[in-house]
């Protein structure tokens, strides 16, 4: 026969040919009837409220506590399936709860004993994670699995959490009164630091505006300088295309009067060339035969004197060389008077006697000197003297 189950419960089936026993979770199986047995065992999650009634801390304050816990058999886990099988099989759905109840109440009572109503009041987290982690270890050896725990209530008979809870709200008051006041001052100094903020930003902004508008400004000068630079440049370049095109018109006047000065002085030069070669003909020619005629006069008369002086020089030197020569011999002459010691004078009767005769005999031998020299050297003496005093 087949037999068929849903995902919330397993099948067992043992007996002939099943050794071990097939176990499964959410299915269907065959089984032959009278040799093998068929059995089920629920996989449902179970709720389980676990108390903890007066149970005394570690300080000795007795307290209750009620914890929720989900707890169930692990069909997937073969191994925590079989061992669930072994323990619960035949069981029903309450007694199984029941046994991880107390279980889980065991392990809830242990922990509360470790730890101080403070710890498990103030750190729920701390004390359900306990829990959870002692209670798993044990039942998942049952195979059952602990899906979660929650602490849902402490209390306890002597007013010592309420006492506790004074405290807290009096602690929470002050810190209440205590953050408000810090939140008031945090807020003062929050919009002080705001208005601070604020101002800087207004400040920036209009720093930044300033600059912005420094900046137009600036770029707007720059813009307008170059506008009237360019304006310039071509109020410049169009007057200096002006000037150029007046200095081309002057230029080519200019050219142009050059060309007709060129040519009124090329036939100014052709005229004095005509006029010099008429004047060369009829003036310059005959003028320089005249000059050099008298070029060569001048220098025949040069030369004459030149002659002149050179004989006048030769004659000069030849009269001096008479003088001496005369004077010579009228020392001569006068050598044998000068050695006489007696001189007697022979008058031939009518004419002079004495030193008179003397003199004269001796100035009629100087007269007669230039004669004998004439005759001698064929210089005149008289001519020499007066041509020696022409050249002085």
């Amino acid at each position: 026969m087949f037999y068929t189950c849903g995902p919330n419960e397993a099948m067992v089936v043992s007996g002939f040919g099943r050794s071990p026993p097939l176990m499964i979770a959410g299915g269907r199986v065959f089984v032959f009837p009278c040799i093998q047995q068929i059995q089920r065992i629920t996989l449902n999650t179970l709720t389980l409220n676990v108390k903890s009634d007066k149970v005394y801390t570690r300080h000795g304050v007795p307290i209750s506590v009620t914890g929720i816990a989900q707890v169930k058999i692990q069909g997937q886990n073969k191994e925590m399936l079989a061992t669930a099988c072994q323990m619960f099989m035949g069981k029903s759905e309450a007694e199984v709860a029941q046994i991880a109840l107390e279980t889980l109440e065991g392990h809830q009572r242990a922990i509360i004993a470790h730890l101080t109503v403070e710890e498990i009041y103030q750190d729920r987290k701390k004390f359900s994670e306990q829990v959870f982690k002692v209670a798993s270890s044990d039942l998942v050896n049952m195979g059952i699995g602990v899906v979660s725990y929650t602490l849902k209530d402490v209390h306890d008979d002597q007013d010592y959490l309420h006492s506790l809870g004074k405290a807290r709200t009096a602690q929470v008051q002050r810190d209440a009164r205590i953050g408000e006041a810090q939140y008031k001052r945090d807020a003062v100094i929050r919009e002080a630091h705001a208005m601070q903020e604020k101002v800087s930003a207004q400040y920036k902004n209009e720093i930044e505006m300033a600059k912005a508008q420094r900046d137009y400004e600036l770029k707007k000068a720059a813009y307008d300088v170059e506008v009237n630079t360019k304006k310039a440049e071509s109020e410049m370049a169009y007057q200096l295309q002006v000037a150029k095109t007046k200095q081309r018109i002057e230029e080519e006047k200019m050219q142009v009067q050059v060309v007709e000065r060129a040519q009124q002085i090329t036939l100014q030069e052709q005229e004095i060339i005509r006029k010099e070669k008429e004047l060369e003909a009829k003036v310059k020619k005959p003028a320089e035969a005249e000059k050099y005629r008298l070029e060569k006069l001048a220098e025949a008369q040069r030369l004459q004197l030149i002659m002149e002086a050179e004989a006048e020089a030769d004659l000069i030197l030849i009269c001096v060389s008479i003088v001496l020569f005369v004077l010579q011999m009228a020392e001569e002459i006068s050598k044998p008077l000068s050695a006489a010691q007696k001189v007697t004078m022979v008058s031939s009767g009518g004419s002079e006697v004495g030193a008179a005769k003397l003199a004269g005999e001796v100035l009629d031998i100087m007269t007669r000197l230039p004669t004998a020299v004439e005759k001698l050297t064929g210089v005149n003496i008289s001519q020499a003297a007066g041509s020696t005093t022409r050249v002085r």
